[in-house]
């Protein structure tokens, strides 16, 4: 039998999109891919991400470039410094300048319209409001929105043949959960990068929030760290 259940997947290449992309092939899912070279400060993730959908074996895997880089105000795309060796509780009281302005929305637009052209009606992306770092695109209010949003803003969907869901499996989960629940899929995250200020070689960090979340979460998890450290 043909398989017609499509899903358009955001994958950075990092812990959590790779999660939700096994989560997805888990549900019987045909995977179309779909990463960003948005003028981030490195291409390690994009690297990251090739890998996972190799491992995957997903339909396709899209590439599509976004240039940020010109408008910035986010560390990640601008010249301006990533906070290091921060406490969990400290990253959540303000939204950090890692933030990339409206990323999530521009990256969840493009998902969409591939997925209208695909006939696909189900985007999957990997936010979590729990461990998020207090970035306001990854709450459950934004997402809800966005869905409204697509659901009135396409051709296939005013036309009545069908309706576009936005899938945040991760969204309650805890960093620890959402390894184990990763790990029970056979999700291998040695392959995978979060880090935001990696090494020219690609080594993580170890001290940036993202990195800092990783680590912490393997450790509750229990689930041995696979991630490359830089010495310190």
């Amino acid at each position: 039998m043909i398989n017609t259940k499509k899903a358009v997947v955001l994958s950075s290449g990092g812990l959590d999109s790779t999660t939700v992309l096994a989560m997805a092939k888990s549900q019987g899912y045909e995977l179309y891919n779909l990463s960003f070279s948005y003028g981030q400060r490195h291409d390690v993730e994009l690297q990251a991400a090739q890998k996972v959908a190799a491992a995957m074996g997903v339909k396709r895997h899209l590439v599509s470039r976004v240039d940020l880089k010109p408008i910035g105000g986010s560390a990640l795309t601008d010249d301006i410094a990533v906070p290091k060796n921060r406490r969990e509780s400290d990253m959540a009281e303000a939204i950090p300048v890692t933030y990339v302005p409206a990323r999530n929305t521009i990256f969840l637009s493009y998902a969409l319209a591939w997925a209208e052209v695909l006939g696909a009606w189900d985007i999957f992306i990997g936010v979590n409001a729990i461990d998020y770092s207090g970035y306001p695109d990854c709450r459950p209010e934004y997402i809800q929105a966005f869905e409204t949003m697509a659901n009135l803003a396409t051709q296939t969907a005013v036309e009545g043949k069908g309706r576009f869901r936005i899938h945040t499996p991760l969204i309650d989960m805890t960093k620890a959960q959402i390894i184990l629940a990763g790990n029970a899929l056979g999700v291998d995250y040695g392959i995978t990068h979060s880090c935001y200020d990696p090494t020219p070689e690609g080594l993580a960090c170890g001290s940036c929030d993202s990195c800092i979340l990783r680590k912490n979460g393997f450790a509750e998890a229990g689930i041995a760290d696979p991630t490359r450290y830089a010495p310190r």
